[in-house]
Formats: structure tokens, sequence, C-alpha cells
């Protein structure tokens, strides 16, 4: 099993690079340790030049593969969600009931671990902490339109329709199932934030599955909703 994903190719939108990194040796050890790099010191302290020196390549080789470290974040958010997506399609297959899918999908979105786990070269643990910490920087910006109508988000958006449908199953009357999930999302994020930075602002228990089961009781009591 880690070797299948080991060897996975995740496809990312073309706009999110000048020269696709997966091509070539430089590419890929930028994406790698830029994702060590921002883990390490965060994404506002994150510079090209502190990346060039990481792998010992000139600053303008990296912006032949990526015109701004703005544009690098949303290639690595990208290709985070084309991975989660691959990983929701093989939890849930030959799953027959809808509740138990979505239930394994919200495990998914909140699962987070220190184990090393490699995919493709992309170090995955460590670029859970930076969704987790740095993901919305990606589209909360003056440029999200025109990044939009590039295809920039298409593999989030992807990734919110699959599990929406998940939830249709559920209840095909639902009102709000892209809202439903989108807030489970972002929400799970700012509860591991919160549990480490700002703990009065959440329930942090010992259990390490405690906000996957608030979101899925949160879920299965909002699609069930008769009123």
């Amino acid at each position: 099993m880690d070797q299948l994903f080991a060897n996975l190719k995740i496809k990312v939108n073309d706009s999110l690079f000048l020269i696709d990194p997966t091509s070539s040796n430089l590419g890929k050890n930028i994406v790698a340790h830029s994702i060590n790099l921002i883990d390490k010191i965060g994404f506002e302290k994150f510079t090209f030049r502190k990346l060039g020196e990481a792998i010992e390549s000139p600053e303008a080789s990296i912006y032949r593969y990526f015109k701004s470290k703005n544009q690098l974040l949303s290639y690595l958010v990208s290709w985070y969600w084309g991975w989660m997506e691959y990983q929701l399609v093989f939890a849930t297959a030959n799953i027959q009931s809808p509740e138990i899918c979505l239930q394994k999908a919200i495990e998914l979105i909140t699962a987070k671990s220190n184990k090393k786990e490699m995919v493709d070269g992309i170090e995955v643990n460590k670029l859970v902490n930076i969704i987790i910490s740095e993901s919305s920087k990606s589209y909360l910006t003056k440029e999200v339109d025109q990044a939009n109508k590039e295809g920039a988000y298409l593999n989030y958006k992807q990734f919110v329709a699959r599990m929406a449908s998940i939830v249709l199953d559920i209840n095909p009357a639902y009102k709000f199932p892209n809202m439903l999930i989108s807030t489970i999302i972002e929400g799970a994020h700012l509860q591991f934030f919160f549990a480490e930075h700002l703990p009065r602002l959440t329930n942090k228990q010992k259990s390490p599955s405690y906000i996957s089961q608030f979101y899925t009781s949160l879920a299965l009591q909002s699609i069930n909703n008769k009123s």
C-alpha cells in the first residue's frame, strides 16, 4: 500500500506553475524543500531566497517554476486536495451506507499524524501542517477571482463536490451540502490550530478523534433535521 501511494501522481492545474515541478529533479526539490521550510518557519517568513539557499540553487531557478511564493502555496494546496480526493475514493469504495461514507470522509479530513508519509516525493504529514495553518492564504486574496477563473481551486472544489454528493445520498432534499462540507473542512482546520495555539477557543480532549466525532455528529444532525 505504501508503495502504491509513493508512486501516485496527483494532477495539479497548469495555471499553478510555469514549469511542471514534477518534470525535473530540481522542480521536485523545490516542492519538497518548500514544504520543509514553510512548515519550519511559516509562510510569512518563507522566501525564494531562503528556499534557494536550502536547495543550493540560485533564486532565479525557482522563479522558472513558480512566479511567486503565493503560486507555490496554491500548488501545494491543490496537490493536497487532489491527494485527499484519491484517498476519499479509496476509503469509501464498496461501502453501501452513505452515513458510513460520510463518517469515513470526515475522519479523513480530521486525520493528523506525525508519522512520516511520502507520496510522489511529498512529505504529507508536514504538508498537512501547512494546510491547517496556511491554506486559507491561497484564496483569501484580492486575486482570488482571477485565480478561480484559471482553475486554481479546482481540486478543492472537486473534493467538496464529492463529499456533498455523499450528503445528498443521505438526504436528497438537504439544501446546503456544499456549505456544510466547506464549513466542516475549514472548521476542522481551525480546531486543530486552536487546540495547539488558542486552546480556550476549543474543547480539546484526550481522544485524538474528538474533532471527527464533533463534526460527524454536527453533520448528521443537520442533514437529518426535518424542520
